[in-house]
Protein backbone atom coordinates (compact mmCIF):
# COMPACT_ATOMS: atom_id res chain seq x y z
CA UNK A 1 0.00 0.00 0.00
CA UNK A 2 1.17 3.18 -1.05
CA UNK A 3 1.50 6.44 1.45
CA UNK A 4 -1.36 7.74 -0.28
CA UNK A 5 -3.11 4.93 -0.17
CA UNK A 6 -2.23 4.25 3.40
CA UNK A 7 -3.66 8.35 4.44
CA UNK A 8 -7.04 7.60 1.95
CA UNK A 9 -7.79 4.19 3.76
CA UNK A 10 -7.26 6.11 7.36
CA UNK A 11 -9.24 8.75 6.22
CA UNK A 12 -12.38 6.69 5.74
CA UNK A 13 -11.59 4.96 8.83
CA UNK A 14 -12.33 8.22 10.77
CA UNK A 15 -13.61 11.55 10.14
CA UNK A 16 -13.00 14.29 12.66
CA UNK A 17 -15.21 17.12 13.10
CA UNK A 18 -13.99 20.50 13.68
CA UNK A 19 -13.61 21.56 17.67
CA UNK A 20 -16.80 22.73 19.06
CA UNK A 21 -19.22 20.83 16.77
CA UNK A 22 -22.32 20.67 18.87
CA UNK A 23 -23.62 16.79 18.77
CA UNK A 24 -27.29 16.61 19.81
CA UNK A 25 -31.14 15.10 19.46
CA UNK A 26 -34.10 16.73 18.90
CA UNK A 27 -37.43 16.48 19.78
CA UNK A 28 -40.89 18.61 19.49
CA UNK A 29 -43.20 19.48 22.76
CA UNK A 30 -46.83 17.94 21.22
CA UNK A 31 -44.82 14.63 19.80
CA UNK A 32 -43.69 13.65 23.41
CA UNK A 33 -44.63 15.91 26.62
CA UNK A 34 -48.24 14.56 26.72
CA UNK A 35 -49.75 16.16 29.99
CA UNK A 36 -52.48 17.64 27.76
CA UNK A 37 -54.64 19.52 29.96
CA UNK A 38 -52.76 20.02 32.86
CA UNK A 39 -51.35 23.08 34.64
CA UNK A 40 -53.24 25.73 32.75
CA UNK A 41 -52.57 24.22 28.93
CA UNK A 42 -55.26 24.57 26.40
CA UNK A 43 -55.85 22.54 23.13
CA UNK A 44 -53.70 23.02 20.15
CA UNK A 45 -54.39 22.88 16.91
CA UNK A 46 -53.23 19.40 17.09
CA UNK A 47 -55.04 18.42 19.62
CA UNK A 48 -58.31 19.49 17.49
CA UNK A 49 -56.78 17.62 14.97
CA UNK A 50 -55.85 14.24 16.58
CA UNK A 51 -59.52 14.08 18.11
CA UNK A 52 -60.95 14.73 15.02
CA UNK A 53 -61.98 11.01 13.34
CA UNK A 54 -60.22 9.95 10.72
CA UNK A 55 -57.33 12.62 11.08
CA UNK A 56 -55.18 10.83 12.89
CA UNK A 57 -53.85 6.81 11.93
CA UNK A 58 -55.62 4.32 14.70
CA UNK A 59 -56.59 7.30 16.32
CA UNK A 60 -53.85 8.17 18.01
CA UNK A 61 -53.41 11.52 20.40
CA UNK A 62 -50.80 13.53 22.11
CA UNK A 63 -52.40 13.10 24.52
CA UNK A 64 -49.94 11.03 26.86
CA UNK A 65 -47.53 11.15 24.05
CA UNK A 66 -44.00 9.79 25.60
CA UNK A 67 -45.11 11.27 29.10
CA UNK A 68 -42.05 13.79 28.84
CA UNK A 69 -43.76 16.31 30.81
CA UNK A 70 -43.86 14.56 33.91
CA UNK A 71 -40.27 12.10 32.96
CA UNK A 72 -38.20 14.77 31.97
CA UNK A 73 -35.35 14.65 34.68
CA UNK A 74 -35.05 10.71 33.59
CA UNK A 75 -34.85 11.91 29.80
CA UNK A 76 -32.22 14.49 30.53
CA UNK A 77 -30.43 11.50 32.53
CA UNK A 78 -30.23 9.40 29.58
CA UNK A 79 -29.07 12.30 27.35
CA UNK A 80 -26.29 12.30 29.80
CA UNK A 81 -25.66 8.35 29.14
CA UNK A 82 -25.56 8.82 25.53
CA UNK A 83 -22.68 11.55 25.92
CA UNK A 84 -25.27 14.51 23.77
CA UNK A 85 -23.41 18.00 24.21
CA UNK A 86 -26.84 19.55 23.08
CA UNK A 87 -30.63 19.01 23.36
CA UNK A 88 -32.87 20.42 20.76
CA UNK A 89 -37.03 21.07 21.83
CA UNK A 90 -39.67 23.36 21.12
CA UNK A 91 -42.08 24.64 23.35
CA UNK A 92 -45.61 24.42 23.76
CA UNK A 93 -47.25 27.49 22.74
CA UNK A 94 -50.67 26.86 24.19
CA UNK A 95 -49.29 25.36 27.64
CA UNK A 96 -47.51 28.84 28.05
CA UNK A 97 -50.11 31.53 26.65
CA UNK A 98 -52.88 29.04 26.09
CA UNK A 99 -55.56 31.61 24.31
CA UNK A 100 -52.16 33.17 22.21
CA UNK A 101 -52.96 36.10 23.80
CA UNK A 102 -52.52 37.51 27.27
CA UNK A 103 -50.12 37.30 30.40
CA UNK A 104 -48.33 33.91 30.48
CA UNK A 105 -49.06 31.02 32.90
CA UNK A 106 -45.88 30.42 34.82
CA UNK A 107 -46.88 26.76 35.76
CA UNK A 108 -46.16 26.47 32.05
CA UNK A 109 -42.79 28.50 31.60
CA UNK A 110 -41.96 26.71 35.08
CA UNK A 111 -41.77 23.35 33.14
CA UNK A 112 -39.14 24.67 30.63
CA UNK A 113 -37.00 26.19 33.16
CA UNK A 114 -37.06 23.30 34.69
CA UNK A 115 -36.02 21.30 32.46
CA UNK A 116 -33.51 24.31 31.01
CA UNK A 117 -31.84 24.09 34.50
CA UNK A 118 -31.62 20.06 34.65
CA UNK A 119 -30.26 20.55 31.30
CA UNK A 120 -27.42 22.96 32.31
CA UNK A 121 -26.63 20.57 35.58
CA UNK A 122 -25.69 18.39 33.31
CA UNK A 123 -23.92 19.90 30.89
CA UNK A 124 -26.19 20.04 27.98
CA UNK A 125 -26.54 23.35 25.56
CA UNK A 126 -30.22 23.05 25.60
CA UNK A 127 -31.74 24.96 21.76
CA UNK A 128 -35.48 26.53 22.72
CA UNK A 129 -37.94 26.30 19.51
CA UNK A 130 -40.42 28.33 19.67
CA UNK A 131 -43.19 26.95 17.49
CA UNK A 132 -42.70 23.16 15.79
CA UNK A 133 -47.00 23.24 14.55
CA UNK A 134 -48.67 23.67 17.85
CA UNK A 135 -50.98 27.00 17.22
CA UNK A 136 -53.23 27.28 19.78
CA UNK A 137 -56.63 26.74 18.95
CA UNK A 138 -58.46 29.98 19.52
CA UNK A 139 -55.58 31.58 17.25
CA UNK A 140 -56.59 29.28 14.89
CA UNK A 141 -60.81 30.23 15.38
CA UNK A 142 -59.61 33.52 14.75
CA UNK A 143 -57.68 33.35 11.11
CA UNK A 144 -54.57 31.09 12.19
CA UNK A 145 -51.88 31.65 9.77
CA UNK A 146 -54.20 33.15 7.53
CA UNK A 147 -54.29 36.41 9.03
CA UNK A 148 -51.62 38.79 9.97
CA UNK A 149 -53.03 39.29 13.65
CA UNK A 150 -51.20 35.74 14.23
CA UNK A 151 -47.46 37.30 13.28
CA UNK A 152 -48.23 40.02 16.38
CA UNK A 153 -49.46 37.86 18.60
CA UNK A 154 -46.34 35.67 18.14
CA UNK A 155 -43.82 37.36 18.26
CA UNK A 156 -45.46 38.96 21.65
CA UNK A 157 -45.54 34.87 23.06
CA UNK A 158 -41.68 35.11 21.80
CA UNK A 159 -40.64 38.03 24.08
CA UNK A 160 -42.52 36.13 26.98
CA UNK A 161 -40.04 33.03 26.18
CA UNK A 162 -37.32 34.77 26.36
CA UNK A 163 -37.84 36.69 29.05
CA UNK A 164 -38.16 33.66 30.97
CA UNK A 165 -35.44 31.68 29.46
CA UNK A 166 -32.90 33.97 27.48
CA UNK A 167 -30.43 33.87 30.55
CA UNK A 168 -29.65 30.55 30.32
CA UNK A 169 -30.78 29.45 26.35
CA UNK A 170 -27.59 30.29 24.12
CA UNK A 171 -29.48 28.81 20.97
CA UNK A 172 -33.20 30.68 19.54
CA UNK A 173 -35.23 29.22 16.79
CA UNK A 174 -38.43 31.36 15.71
CA UNK A 175 -39.98 28.70 13.80
CA UNK A 176 -39.68 24.74 12.43
CA UNK A 177 -40.47 23.75 8.84
CA UNK A 178 -42.77 26.21 8.03
CA UNK A 179 -43.60 24.54 4.87
CA UNK A 180 -45.15 21.90 6.72
CA UNK A 181 -47.20 24.35 8.89
CA UNK A 182 -48.45 26.21 5.35
CA UNK A 183 -48.36 23.72 2.93
CA UNK A 184 -49.46 20.42 4.95
CA UNK A 185 -51.67 22.45 7.26
CA UNK A 186 -53.45 24.81 5.12
CA UNK A 187 -52.93 23.37 1.02
CA UNK A 188 -53.25 19.69 1.83
CA UNK A 189 -55.15 19.44 5.32
CA UNK A 190 -53.10 16.61 5.87
CA UNK A 191 -51.65 18.21 9.35
CA UNK A 192 -53.25 20.48 11.36
CA UNK A 193 -55.56 22.81 11.13
CA UNK A 194 -56.52 19.86 7.71
CA UNK A 195 -57.40 23.25 5.80
CA UNK A 196 -57.47 22.07 1.97
CA UNK A 197 -57.13 26.10 0.05
CA UNK A 198 -53.95 27.03 -2.08
CA UNK A 199 -54.72 30.89 -1.46
CA UNK A 200 -54.48 30.22 2.09
CA UNK A 201 -51.33 27.75 2.03
CA UNK A 202 -49.73 31.29 0.50
CA UNK A 203 -51.19 33.55 3.05
CA UNK A 204 -49.91 31.34 5.90
CA UNK A 205 -46.64 30.89 4.32
CA UNK A 206 -46.22 34.66 4.10
CA UNK A 207 -47.51 35.32 7.56
CA UNK A 208 -45.21 32.94 9.16
CA UNK A 209 -42.32 34.72 7.25
CA UNK A 210 -43.52 37.90 8.91
CA UNK A 211 -44.04 36.18 12.03
CA UNK A 212 -40.36 34.80 11.80
CA UNK A 213 -38.99 38.57 11.56
CA UNK A 214 -41.13 40.05 14.05
CA UNK A 215 -39.81 37.29 16.73
CA UNK A 216 -36.45 38.28 15.51
CA UNK A 217 -37.03 41.53 16.52
CA UNK A 218 -38.64 40.66 19.94
CA UNK A 219 -35.74 38.09 20.93
CA UNK A 220 -33.27 40.49 19.79
CA UNK A 221 -35.05 42.75 22.55
CA UNK A 222 -34.97 40.56 25.08
CA UNK A 223 -32.14 38.43 24.75
CA UNK A 224 -28.14 39.17 25.72
CA UNK A 225 -25.92 39.67 22.40
CA UNK A 226 -24.64 36.74 22.58
CA UNK A 227 -27.58 34.45 21.81
CA UNK A 228 -27.96 33.27 18.62
CA UNK A 229 -31.09 33.32 16.41
CA UNK A 230 -32.18 31.04 13.82
CA UNK A 231 -35.31 29.85 11.33
CA UNK A 232 -34.96 25.89 10.79
CA UNK A 233 -36.14 25.12 7.09
CA UNK A 234 -36.83 21.97 6.04
CA UNK A 235 -35.37 22.78 2.38
CA UNK A 236 -36.31 20.74 -1.22
CA UNK A 237 -33.06 18.79 -2.76
CA UNK A 238 -34.84 18.94 -5.81
CA UNK A 239 -34.13 16.67 -8.94
CA UNK A 240 -35.60 16.80 -12.41
CA UNK A 241 -36.41 13.31 -13.71
CA UNK A 242 -34.87 13.61 -16.97
CA UNK A 243 -33.34 17.11 -18.27
CA UNK A 244 -36.10 17.76 -20.97
CA UNK A 245 -37.25 21.37 -20.48
CA UNK A 246 -40.67 20.41 -19.02
CA UNK A 247 -39.30 18.27 -16.24
CA UNK A 248 -36.66 21.00 -15.83
CA UNK A 249 -39.13 23.51 -15.56
CA UNK A 250 -40.72 21.60 -12.91
CA UNK A 251 -37.95 20.95 -10.34
CA UNK A 252 -37.93 25.19 -11.14
CA UNK A 253 -41.46 25.51 -10.05
CA UNK A 254 -41.20 23.16 -6.80
CA UNK A 255 -37.98 25.32 -5.96
CA UNK A 256 -39.84 28.31 -6.08
CA UNK A 257 -42.80 27.38 -4.34
CA UNK A 258 -40.98 24.87 -1.58
CA UNK A 259 -37.44 26.48 -1.04
CA UNK A 260 -37.06 29.74 -2.58
CA UNK A 261 -40.82 31.07 -1.05
CA UNK A 262 -38.85 31.15 2.46
CA UNK A 263 -35.28 31.88 1.68
CA UNK A 264 -35.93 34.91 -0.39
CA UNK A 265 -37.82 37.29 1.90
CA UNK A 266 -35.11 35.81 4.39
CA UNK A 267 -31.84 36.93 2.72
CA UNK A 268 -32.51 38.80 -0.14
CA UNK A 269 -35.34 40.79 1.31
CA UNK A 270 -38.03 40.11 -1.64
CA UNK A 271 -40.27 37.08 -2.99
CA UNK A 272 -39.01 35.66 -6.38
CA UNK A 273 -40.26 36.72 -9.70
CA UNK A 274 -41.20 33.56 -10.71
CA UNK A 275 -42.54 32.15 -7.40
CA UNK A 276 -45.05 35.38 -7.75
CA UNK A 277 -45.92 34.66 -11.53
CA UNK A 278 -46.30 30.81 -11.14
CA UNK A 279 -49.09 31.86 -8.32
CA UNK A 280 -50.55 34.90 -9.43
CA UNK A 281 -53.62 33.21 -10.16
CA UNK A 282 -53.62 31.46 -6.57
CA UNK A 283 -52.85 34.94 -4.37
CA UNK A 284 -52.77 38.48 -4.77
CA UNK A 285 -49.10 39.28 -3.91
CA UNK A 286 -49.46 42.60 -3.56
CA UNK A 287 -52.24 42.54 -1.58
CA UNK A 288 -50.67 39.97 0.62
CA UNK A 289 -47.40 41.43 1.18
CA UNK A 290 -47.78 44.94 2.64
CA UNK A 291 -45.09 48.12 2.73
CA UNK A 292 -42.37 46.90 5.44
CA UNK A 293 -43.00 43.73 5.39
CA UNK A 294 -40.13 42.41 3.79
CA UNK A 295 -37.43 44.64 5.94
CA UNK A 296 -38.92 42.35 8.80
CA UNK A 297 -38.44 39.15 7.07
CA UNK A 298 -34.76 39.93 6.28
CA UNK A 299 -34.09 40.84 9.78
CA UNK A 300 -30.33 39.15 10.12
CA UNK A 301 -30.09 35.62 11.68
CA UNK A 302 -27.46 33.93 13.68
CA UNK A 303 -27.77 30.42 12.04
CA UNK A 304 -30.00 28.39 9.53
CA UNK A 305 -31.29 25.37 10.84
CA UNK A 306 -31.69 22.81 7.98
CA UNK A 307 -33.71 19.60 8.13
CA UNK A 308 -33.15 16.82 5.74
CA UNK A 309 -34.38 13.43 4.78
CA UNK A 310 -34.71 12.19 1.57
CA UNK A 311 -34.15 13.76 -1.99
CA UNK A 312 -37.43 15.44 -3.97
CA UNK A 313 -37.56 13.84 -7.48
CA UNK A 314 -40.31 15.47 -9.79
CA UNK A 315 -40.86 15.64 -13.65
CA UNK A 316 -44.25 17.08 -15.27
CA UNK A 317 -46.90 15.47 -14.68
CA UNK A 318 -48.70 16.99 -18.00
CA UNK A 319 -46.36 14.89 -20.54
CA UNK A 320 -45.54 11.48 -21.11
CA UNK A 321 -42.48 10.01 -20.35
CA UNK A 322 -41.03 7.26 -22.42
CA UNK A 323 -44.68 6.18 -24.03
CA UNK A 324 -46.22 5.94 -20.55
CA UNK A 325 -48.01 7.83 -18.48
CA UNK A 326 -46.60 9.62 -15.52
CA UNK A 327 -48.21 8.43 -12.45
CA UNK A 328 -49.07 12.06 -10.34
CA UNK A 329 -48.93 12.09 -5.82
CA UNK A 330 -48.94 15.07 -3.70
CA UNK A 331 -45.05 15.10 -3.14
CA UNK A 332 -45.13 13.58 0.81
CA UNK A 333 -48.46 14.81 1.62
CA UNK A 334 -50.41 11.96 1.97
CA UNK A 335 -53.75 13.74 0.65
CA UNK A 336 -56.12 14.36 -2.13
CA UNK A 337 -55.16 17.80 -2.22
CA UNK A 338 -51.64 18.98 -3.51
CA UNK A 339 -49.06 20.84 -1.25
CA UNK A 340 -48.43 22.91 -3.64
CA UNK A 341 -50.26 25.59 -4.84
CA UNK A 342 -49.61 26.59 -8.67
CA UNK A 343 -47.53 23.82 -8.89
CA UNK A 344 -50.83 21.15 -8.75
CA UNK A 345 -49.53 19.60 -12.34
CA UNK A 346 -46.01 18.41 -10.67
CA UNK A 347 -45.60 14.90 -10.48
CA UNK A 348 -43.63 13.30 -7.53
CA UNK A 349 -41.29 9.95 -7.77
CA UNK A 350 -40.15 7.77 -5.60
CA UNK A 351 -35.96 7.32 -6.85
CA UNK A 352 -34.69 3.62 -6.86
CA UNK A 353 -32.71 1.71 -4.43
CA UNK A 354 -33.62 1.33 -0.52
CA UNK A 355 -36.44 3.50 1.32
CA UNK A 356 -37.11 3.75 5.01
CA UNK A 357 -40.35 2.85 6.44
CA UNK A 358 -41.64 5.88 5.54
CA UNK A 359 -41.12 5.05 2.10
CA UNK A 360 -38.72 7.45 1.71
CA UNK A 361 -35.40 7.52 -0.14
CA UNK A 362 -32.14 6.87 1.73
CA UNK A 363 -29.45 9.08 -0.46
CA UNK A 364 -26.95 11.19 2.03
CA UNK A 365 -25.73 12.68 -1.34
CA UNK A 366 -28.70 15.24 -1.52
CA UNK A 367 -27.81 16.46 2.27
CA UNK A 368 -24.26 17.52 0.63
CA UNK A 369 -25.83 18.83 -1.88
CA UNK A 370 -28.12 21.26 -0.26
CA UNK A 371 -25.68 22.39 2.09
CA UNK A 372 -22.99 22.91 -0.66
CA UNK A 373 -25.73 24.93 -2.49
CA UNK A 374 -26.53 27.14 0.74
CA UNK A 375 -22.56 28.14 1.26
CA UNK A 376 -22.58 29.17 -2.68
CA UNK A 377 -25.85 31.60 -2.82
CA UNK A 378 -24.88 32.54 1.05
CA UNK A 379 -21.15 32.43 1.94
CA UNK A 380 -21.00 33.76 5.21
CA UNK A 381 -24.39 31.59 6.19
CA UNK A 382 -23.60 29.15 9.25
CA UNK A 383 -25.63 26.08 9.24
CA UNK A 384 -26.93 23.62 11.71
CA UNK A 385 -28.24 20.18 10.94
CA UNK A 386 -31.07 20.66 12.87
CA UNK A 387 -33.22 17.28 11.88
CA UNK A 388 -31.84 14.35 9.79
CA UNK A 389 -32.83 10.93 10.66
CA UNK A 390 -34.92 7.77 9.61
CA UNK A 391 -38.20 5.65 10.88
CA UNK A 392 -37.49 1.91 10.76
CA UNK A 393 -39.92 -1.11 11.88
CA UNK A 394 -38.29 -1.55 15.28
CA UNK A 395 -38.95 -3.97 18.30
CA UNK A 396 -37.56 -5.14 21.03
CA UNK A 397 -36.10 -8.80 20.91
CA UNK A 398 -36.12 -11.75 23.30
CA UNK A 399 -33.43 -10.49 25.37
CA UNK A 400 -34.88 -7.07 25.57
CA UNK A 401 -32.53 -5.21 23.20
CA UNK A 402 -33.55 -3.25 19.81
CA UNK A 403 -30.82 -3.41 17.04
CA UNK A 404 -31.84 -1.15 14.17
CA UNK A 405 -28.58 -1.38 11.82
CA UNK A 406 -30.22 0.37 9.29
CA UNK A 407 -30.65 3.60 11.56
CA UNK A 408 -26.76 3.13 12.26
CA UNK A 409 -26.01 2.83 8.65
CA UNK A 410 -28.41 5.99 7.42
CA UNK A 411 -26.88 8.12 10.06
CA UNK A 412 -23.63 7.31 9.22
CA UNK A 413 -24.36 8.49 5.60
CA UNK A 414 -25.42 11.26 6.04
CA UNK A 415 -22.60 12.68 8.59
CA UNK A 416 -20.39 11.70 6.60
CA UNK A 417 -21.91 13.88 3.80
CA UNK A 418 -21.94 16.77 6.87
CA UNK A 419 -18.31 15.97 7.16
CA UNK A 420 -17.78 16.37 3.63
CA UNK A 421 -19.64 19.50 3.16
CA UNK A 422 -17.82 20.95 5.70
CA UNK A 423 -14.40 19.68 3.95
CA UNK A 424 -15.62 21.46 0.99
CA UNK A 425 -16.36 24.56 2.91
CA UNK A 426 -19.69 24.53 3.93
CA UNK A 427 -19.60 26.36 7.96
CA UNK A 428 -21.59 23.96 9.67
CA UNK A 429 -21.47 23.61 12.96
CA UNK A 430 -23.83 21.14 15.08
CA UNK A 431 -25.92 18.10 13.96
CA UNK A 432 -29.45 16.95 16.02
CA UNK A 433 -30.51 13.33 15.40
CA UNK A 434 -34.16 12.87 14.56
CA UNK A 435 -35.44 11.66 17.15
CA UNK A 436 -34.16 11.38 20.98
CA UNK A 437 -37.37 9.08 21.18
CA UNK A 438 -39.91 7.61 19.31
CA UNK A 439 -43.21 9.52 19.71
CA UNK A 440 -46.11 10.57 18.65
CA UNK A 441 -45.49 11.21 14.41
CA UNK A 442 -48.37 13.34 13.54
CA UNK A 443 -51.11 12.02 11.18
CA UNK A 444 -49.30 8.75 11.58
CA UNK A 445 -49.64 8.35 15.16
CA UNK A 446 -47.38 6.08 17.16
CA UNK A 447 -46.87 3.76 13.89
CA UNK A 448 -43.52 4.86 12.80
CA UNK A 449 -40.55 5.08 15.09
CA UNK A 450 -38.03 7.35 14.21
CA UNK A 451 -36.06 7.72 17.98
CA UNK A 452 -32.82 6.58 19.19
CA UNK A 453 -34.74 5.28 21.96
CA UNK A 454 -37.49 2.84 21.88
CA UNK A 455 -40.51 4.00 23.63
CA UNK A 456 -43.09 1.20 24.94
CA UNK A 457 -45.99 3.68 24.98
CA UNK A 458 -47.81 1.00 27.57
CA UNK A 459 -45.11 1.46 30.20
CA UNK A 460 -43.38 4.22 29.04
CA UNK A 461 -40.05 2.27 29.72
CA UNK A 462 -37.16 3.70 27.90
CA UNK A 463 -34.86 1.01 25.52
CA UNK A 464 -31.78 2.95 24.39
CA UNK A 465 -31.75 1.22 20.70
CA UNK A 466 -28.29 0.09 19.55
CA UNK A 467 -27.61 2.81 17.53
CA UNK A 468 -28.30 5.01 20.52
CA UNK A 469 -25.08 3.65 21.74
CA UNK A 470 -23.12 4.24 18.81
CA UNK A 471 -24.03 8.04 18.33
CA UNK A 472 -22.81 8.03 21.92
CA UNK A 473 -19.32 6.85 20.48
CA UNK A 474 -19.43 9.44 18.08
CA UNK A 475 -20.68 12.46 20.16
CA UNK A 476 -18.09 11.12 22.95
CA UNK A 477 -15.39 11.70 20.64
CA UNK A 478 -16.42 14.04 17.68
CA UNK A 479 -15.34 11.24 15.07
CA UNK A 480 -17.24 8.96 12.90
CA UNK A 481 -15.66 5.53 12.59
CA UNK A 482 -16.28 3.60 9.73
CA UNK A 483 -19.28 1.11 10.53
CA UNK A 484 -18.73 -2.26 11.22
CA UNK A 485 -19.62 -4.32 8.34
CA UNK A 486 -22.79 -6.09 9.80
CA UNK A 487 -23.66 -2.48 10.10
CA UNK A 488 -22.92 -1.28 6.38
CA UNK A 489 -25.42 -3.91 5.11
CA UNK A 490 -28.88 -3.41 5.02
Amino acid sequence: MTAVQSESAETSRSLRFPPGFLWGAATAAYQIEGAAAEDGRTPSIWDTFSHTPGRVLNGDTGDIAADHYHRYRDDVALMSDLNLGAYRFSVSWSRVQPTGRGPAVQRGLDFYRKLTDELMERGITPLVTLYHWDLPQELEDSGGWTVRDTAERFADYAEIVAGALGDRVPFWTTLNEPWCSAYLGYGSGVHAPGRTDPESALKAAHHLNLAHGRAIGALRSALPATAQTSITLNLHQIRPLSESAADLDAARRIDAVGNRVFLGPLFDGEYPADLMADTSHVVDWNALVKDGDLAEISRPIDLLGVNYYTPTLVSDGRVRQDGVEVPRNDGHGGGDHSPWPGSEHVAFHLPPGETTAMRWAVDASGLYDLLMRLTREHPDLALMVTENGAAYDDYVSPEGTVNDPQRIAYVHSHLSAVHRAIGDGADVRGYFLWSLMDNFEWAYGYSKRFGTVYVDFATQRRIPKRSAQWYAGVARDNVLQDLPEEDGKS
